[in-house]
């Protein structure tokens, strides 16, 4: 593989048109009397004191080397982990959890592996599990491949949203550590492992579930804003949730990065490419006035 091509965009998924869907869509969805989009999980108001806090993800092309692996139960715990994680960035606390499994042929095993793996996650979450869809489409998917997905539905007091609009320049920047890439950049990562043999405990460990830390620190601290590090790394998942004119300065040496992101580097991804497209050890950030003891902080508002 050549040096330009160990890029996200040369294994073929663009941030940038991703971020042009978004902004091309935004009337559209705005003009439906919602607000806030393009934030990791869209408010519904329930009534005049609660917002009910939506939002849905898939696993992505991660599920094609866990299905290599044997490893589709940690795909359910990544859609888990992912699609609540969104939700707890606006304050809410996670309700409940859809899924839906599509494929060219369904496989019980393999579905049944995704949803346990999924309810291990929402039990832990206190969040029920309470149904979903099973799509079996042949001509649609590849032989052998599968999709999963969900939708994540939160309930926040109007007074407890977190949107980021108080941010202001001085804030403090909380980090917390990812188990590893979690579920983005694997159209890159395939291309880096080819059909050859990979380490799945180096390159696949499930994504974390942040809820016990975010409740720990909004105990501890005001939080201002959540930003769930998913694509587009720490920078542009933090600019999500920031007002447009605050800045963002980061002490990228502040933390010890899983050893997975050293195989990304030795594998030719270069360290700007490496920011633009994972998480690089930090899968949470928060923004705080003043940091309490104890959590790590890794950079500043400006």
């Amino acid at each position: 593989m050549t040096e330009d091509a160990r890029t996200y965009g040369a294994a073929g998924v663009s941030l940038a048109t991703a971020n042009a869907v978004v902004e091309r869509l935004r009337a559209a969805v705005e003009s439906t009397g919602a607000a806030g989009f393009g934030h990791f999980a869209g408010l519904y108001p329930l009534d005049e004191r609660r917002f009910l806090a939506a939002t849905t993800d898939g696993v992505g092309s991660k599920l094609m080397l866990q299905r290599r692996a044997g490893k589709l139960r940690w795909g359910g715990m990544d859609l888990a982990a992912h699609c609540i994680n969104d939700v707890l960035c606006t304050g809410a606390t996670p309700l409940f959890l859809l899924d839906y499994v599509a494929a060219g042929h369904i496989e019980l095993d393999q579905v049944a592996e995704l949803v346990e793996g999924a309810a291990e996650v929402c039990r832990a979450a206190g969040c029920m599990l309470i149904g979903g869809e099973t799509a079996e489409l042949p001509g649609v998917y590849r032989d052998d491949e599968l999709d999963f997905a969900g939708t994540c539905v939160g309930i926040v007091d109007r007074d407890d949203v977190i949107d980021g609009s108080r941010c202001a320049p001085g804030d403090a920047i909380v980090g917390f550590p990812s188990s590893g890439l979690h579920t983005n950049g694997f159209t890159l990562v395939r291309k880096l492992v080819g059909d050859g043999e990979f380490d799945a405990e180096l390159l696949l460990s499930p994504h974390r579930l942040y809820l016990e830390d975010v409740r720990e620190l909004r105990k501890r601290a005001d939080v201002k804003a959540l930003a769930h590090v998913t694509g587009g790394g720490i920078l542009g998942n933090l600019e999500r949730v920031l007002p447009e004119d605050i800045g963002v300065q980061i002490d990228w040496d502040s933390w010890d990065r899983p050893r997975v992101f050293q195989w990304l580097a030795d594998e030719g991804v270069d360290e700007d490419e490496a920011r633009r497209v994972f998480n690089l050890g930090i899968g949470l950030c928060a923004v705080v006035p003043e940091p309490p003891a104890g959590p790590l902080v890794i950079g500043r508002l400006t």
